[in-house]
């Protein structure tokens, strides 16, 4: 991973961060344009490497049907407030695939899944936080915490609650006048049980299907060489 590269990364998340700031902050009311936006600039890696002939058509592929599964298997569980298997499929897609990836399925699964449960101002920051759980999970995927099932369990319970914490700070930056010490600690505690059902989901499909997921993605990744040895990690 060059440096160049490495720069490229921490401009994208930099830009992603100043849209969702200037977002809420002053264009209130424009999040479908933000939304768009977002997608657009994170695909930009993507388009870089088309560009450069680093791409074939089944790596892209295989991103559009993993964020497919992501987004699509949201809606079922819509009914139950923060339990969804979205989370499971980014974090799983993004240790065999990578960070770049995972942060694509991530971030494009917020989108496409919300076309079904409903738009707002909350979509670019579903955005950003289930990227950053994709994008994280990818950077450790070559960890001991990663390569072990109790090592999975763990970060699919913290980052049930980062992503939690996340969508806490936009509704204070949206919805909140004047911040105190204690509103913001009521504020983080009324989202705790909505973060703990989101952390517990985790734990649980997790447990169930990560080891088989990532075997046959992993196979699937070897037999036909996608996004391997050009991926960001």
């Amino acid at each position: 991973m060059s440096k160049r590269y490495v720069a490229f990364i921490i401009f994208i998340f930099a830009v992603v961060i100043c849209t969702l700031l200037f977002t809420t902050l002053i264009m209130d009311g424009y999040y479908m344009v933000s939304s768009l936006f977002l997608l657009a600039v994170i695909m930009l890696p993507f388009y870089v490497r088309f560009e450069r002939k680093a791409f074939v058509s089944r790596e892209i592929v295989i991103v559009a049907v993993l964020a497919a599964i992501a987004a699509v298997s949201r809606v079922p569980f819509s009914i139950l407030p923060s339990v969804q298997p979205t989370s499971f499929v980014i974090i799983v897609s993004a240790i065999v695939f990578g960070s770049e990836t995972g942060f694509m399925i991530g971030a494009t699964a917020a989108i496409v899944s919300n076309i079904f449960l409903g738009q707002g101002p909350w979509t670019p920051w579903q955005m950003f936080s289930w990227g950053m759980i994709g994008f994280i999970a990818g950077l450790l995927r070559n960890t001991f915490l990663m390569k072990k099932l109790w090592g999975r369990l763990i970060y699919g319970f913290i980052v049930g609650f980062l992503f939690g914490w996340i969508m806490n700070f936009w509704g204070l930056l949206g919805f909140i006048q004047e911040a105190t010490w204690e509103t913001i600690i009521a504020y983080y505690i009324a989202s705790f049980y909505f973060d703990l059902s989101h952390a517990i989901s985790n734990v649980i499909f997790l447990l169930l299907f990560s080891t088989s997921w990532i075997t046959i993605l992993t196979r699937f990744k070897k037999k036909y060489g996608i996004l391997d040895e050009h991926n960001v990690t």
